[in-house]
């Protein structure tokens, strides 16, 4: 995990209003959010590792599964996934398993993050706030 610096960092918004900024960027709500927090995550990269810009968020007026919910932003970071390549060993009982544990585990859940990467991370962090930070999206 790499923590990057960023301007948005204890700002509040609209969590709908958020994602209609961020999705068009290529941003989804990552599947393991709770009632009280969350993250924006985009791929950066899938071959055999698997790099994310991560935005968590946390609840601050409602709760994430009600409309309407205020949610302040916190440190962005890079994280890292390193799968096996070839089969998919978590799945070799069959379709049964597969329905149950979809997804490969990563053989590295924190390898660490190429320069390169952080560079591009930087860069997605500036066309974040460039589309989150004007006076039309702004919160606070």
């Amino acid at each position: 995990m790499v923590p990057l610096q960023s301007n948005l960092e204890n700002k509040t918004y609209n969590l709908y209003k958020m994602e209609e900024v961020l999705k068009p960027i290529g941003f989804v709500i990552g599947s393991n959010w709770e009632y009280d927090h969350g993250y924006f995550d985009i791929k950066l990269d899938d071959r055999s590792t698997y790099f994310f810009l991560r935005i968590p968020f946390e609840a601050i007026a409602g709760s994430l599964d009600s409309p309407g919910v205020t949610v302040r932003i916190q440190q962005p970071f890079l994280l890292g996934h390193q799968y096996e390549e070839g089969n998919d060993q978590d799945s070799r009982n069959g379709a049964i398993q597969g329905l149950v544990n979809q997804f490969q585990t990563p053989t590295d859940p924190d390898t660490e993050i190429p320069k390169t990467y952080i560079d591009i991370g930087k860069e997605c962090i500036k066309e974040v706030e460039a589309a989150l930070l004007t006076p039309r999206n702004e919160s606070n």
